[in-house]
């Protein structure tokens, strides 16, 4: 039998293998439940944080908060956010060439718990070292957990899509578990008199919402450890998984090791044009997503009615109306691809549909904008704007997820996925300049935000389109 008839029966092994192991959540790999529990308190951490985070920061001194205007504050959000996702190429690198996924996932959750209880102290000094130690850790943590969920499916397995809903239905129920956690701890008026009740500064309330989030992440790390046993075969550091991976290599790619990993294949090189053009449409996607956390944040705290039957509730907990519909959402989506089978949507054609999704609810806040002018409005607004933007987000974002585990080159996978995320890193980045704009006493600027910001998307949508024949060429064998 010739080596190359040899190699095909290694992978054809590793693809049943792959496809016979079925313990985990809804028929997937059992390390799938592992990831996606220690995922979801990860998530916890930072979404509870973020929550509450520009709304510390625009709050007045007498309210407990650091009194920074609007613009200085979607600067910061803005800056922050981006620099979480911008670490993430560091954090893919050193685990592809030291680490291994599982250490870097470990120390990397330790020094965002450390970020979290950090923030939980009342100084300047404080607030600036807890989310620079956030940056640090997430950059670590986050692309070695998705590249981890890639390497628990062979390269053809039809689970793969549906695994990655699933993963990001985790993230999503801490991240709708966390804003009422944390906004609670943060804002509410009874949690500020139990304060008061123990003689402890009701005014310290914004720093218990940052200390829960180190409790979620800590969390996370237990679980994390006392589960990885179901991992145990991936995510190693890298020299013990040198041999394995050699002989799972196509030839081609042997060759490119030998001569130091720097070479890729004219194919490679197609899979990763495609990811390219892809990458640019991540980026507008997430500057308009991401105005959930700032200026419709904001718009949520002074021009709604944040309140139930009479009740009033803090405007933080609208954090939590996206993440609830992705939980409802997820599995649906899950069950759809899987479903359509060889009638499923191209990747392209995915993101395509997660664009004009994300114009049609970021347009929803044009006529809102206009009825906050005459006084605060309903609730319907921002639900309506953050169901549609739910379901434009699932349509890209697992799905980007999968594409890079799918066209990326193994040996730099998680630095791959690093750099995937700098779609969301700069994204985040215009998320926040463009929120600067927000001021709640002009409505037409708040016309002029949001309808230029729909508009963007639409315009996106139309060049993707035209686009999609190209990028699927580019794919070769990947769909």
């Amino acid at each position: 039998m010739s080596s190359s008839g040899s190699l095909s029966m290694a992978l054809d092994h590793e693809e049943i293998d792959s496809q016979l192991d079925t313990g985990g959540i809804g028929g997937h790999p059992a390390g799938l439940t592992v990831l996606f529990f220690t995922e979801m308190w990860e998530r916890f951490s930072y979404y509870g944080m973020r929550a509450i985070l520009i709304l510390y920061m625009v709050a007045l001194p007498l309210e407990g908060g650091l009194g920074f205007d609007m613009k200085k504050a979607s600067a910061i959000y803005g800056f922050y956010t981006m620099s979480v996702y911008l670490g993430c190429i560091p954090g893919g690198f050193i685990a592809d060439r030291f680490l291994g996924q599982k250490r870097s996932i470990l120390i990397g959750g330790s020094i965002i718990a450390l970020g979290h209880f950090t923030l939980a102290f009342k100084t300047m000094e404080t607030f600036y070292g807890g989310l620079a130690l956030i940056i640090l850790g997430t950059g670590l943590l986050k692309p070695n957990m998705s590249t981890l969920v890639g390497k628990l499916y062979s390269k053809n397995d039809h689970r793969r899509d549906g695994g990655f809903s699933i993963y990001y239905m985790g993230i999503n129920i801490g991240a709708a578990i966390s804003p009422i956690v944390c906004g609670f701890l943060a804002q509410a008026n009874e949690f500020k008199g139990w304060l008061k009740s123990m003689n402890l500064d009701p005014l310290d309330s914004w720093h218990w919402g940052f200390a829960a989030a180190g409790v979620g992440m800590t969390l996370g790390l237990l679980h994390f450890l006392v589960q990885q046993k179901s991992i145990a075969n991936v995510g190693n550091v890298p020299q013990k998984e040198k041999s394995q991976q050699e002989s799972e290599a196509p030839l081609d790619q042997k060759s490119e090791k030998s001569s130091g990993g720097l070479l890729f294949s004219k194919v490679e090189w197609m899979k990763l044009g495609a990811l390219g053009i892809l990458f640019v449409f991540t980026i507008l996607f997430w500057a308009v997503f991401e105005q959930g956390g700032s200026s419709l944040n904001v718009f949520a705290d002074k021009l709604t009615d944040c309140s139930i039957f009479g009740h009033q509730f803090p405007s933080s907990w609208f954090q939590s109306v996206q993440a609830i519909f992705v939980i409802v959402l997820a599995p649906i989506f899950s069950w759809l691809w899987i479903k359509l089978g060889d009638k499923e949507p191209s990747s392209p054609a995915k993101f395509a549909y997660g664009l004009a999704l994300l114009a049609a609810g970021i347009g929803i806040m044009v006529p809102a904008s206009m009825l906050a002018a005459q006084h605060k409005v309903g609730l319907f607004w921002l639900s309506a704007c953050y169901f549609l933007q739910t379901l434009g987000e699932l349509c890209l974002s697992p799905v980007g997820l999968s594409t890079v585990t799918k066209l990326a080159p193994r040996r730099i996978a998680a630095m791959t996925m690093g750099i995937w995320f700098l779609g969301p890193s700069f994204g985040n980045y215009f998320a926040g300049q463009m929120a600067g704009f927000f001021n709640e006493k002009d409505i037409n600027s708040l016309v002029y935000l949001y309808g230029g910001m729909a508009g963007l998307c639409l315009s996106a949508v139309v060049i993707l389109v035209l686009l999609t024949g190209q990028v699927r060429k580019l794919m070769v064998d990947v769909k």
